[in-house]
């Protein structure tokens, strides 16, 4: 007996492939509108030093609430325009997480040339893996559970860190944070290509959060090593 399984002509293929661009279009849109946000919130944290207090213990609780309690809104909104307007305020809230950092960068004398090269290089990280994911034919889906794994692995280093204060542990953070989020933007390029995921506003979360941390640790580490005190 001869099975017939339902296939997809020629038009079938275009209209899926079609579909995909279009969500990639759109996350990447969403992606740079999402900067917005995250830098207008950065500059009012700086300017009025709003998160000044927030170190150790109590800035992670307030990260952590705020970032997990802001994701399981866009999750719950991300069918509807309601989805972008929570997505961008998330976005906000990051860029005022991201002002403690970056008011201590701007202490250094050189520290508007570093903030300029870690965006330089998180723009350059960003390129290659979109690059990377339009060539890689093969099925990168099995990464998921490896760099999550490697998420976890972080998140406990850092909470550890936060206690311990040790600088060659907030080095090891950093310098592993870039190269678990950079293998992310890959992986979460590639699902959008390959069709597994279909929700733009979704994938845009996912990539902000990669290139929010690549960016963030490579600030770390600039700030580290190449900070010049006046």
């Amino acid at each position: 007996m001869q099975h017939s399984f339902p296939t997809l002509d020629h038009a079938g293929l275009d209209l899926v492939a079609q579909q995909r661009q279009k969500v990639l279009r759109n996350t990447y849109w969403l992606l740079a509108l999402s900067l917005l946000p995250t830098v207008l919130g950065a500059w009012i944290g700086v300017s009025t030093g709003i998160t000044a207090g927030l170190n150790g213990g109590v800035g992670f609780i307030v990260f952590m609430a705020g970032a997990f309690g802001f994701m399981f809104a866009i999750e719950k909104t991300k069918h509807s325009a309601m989805g972008v307007v929570v997505l961008l305020a998330f976005t906000f809230f990051m860029g005022l997480m991201l002002s403690r950092l970056i008011g201590m960068v701007l202490g250094f004398k050189n520290g508007s040339e570093l903030i300029m090269t870690a965006f330089a290089g998180t723009a350059g990280v960003f390129v290659v893996m979109a690059s990377l994911a339009t060539v890689i034919k093969r099925d990168l889906s099995g990464m998921g559970k490896w760099l999550f794994m490697g998420v976890l692995v972080l998140l406990l280093g850092s909470v550890i860190n936060i206690f311990v204060g040790s600088t060659a542990g907030m080095l090891a953070i950093s310098t592993a944070a870039i190269g678990i989020f950079s293998a992310y933007m890959l992986y979460d390029i590639k699902q959008i290509i390959d069709g597994g995921e279909t929700n733009y506003i979704s994938a845009t979360l996912a990539l902000y959060l990669d290139v929010y941390n690549v960016f963030q640790s490579l600030l770390a580490l600039l700030g580290i090593f190449g900070g010049e005190r006046d």
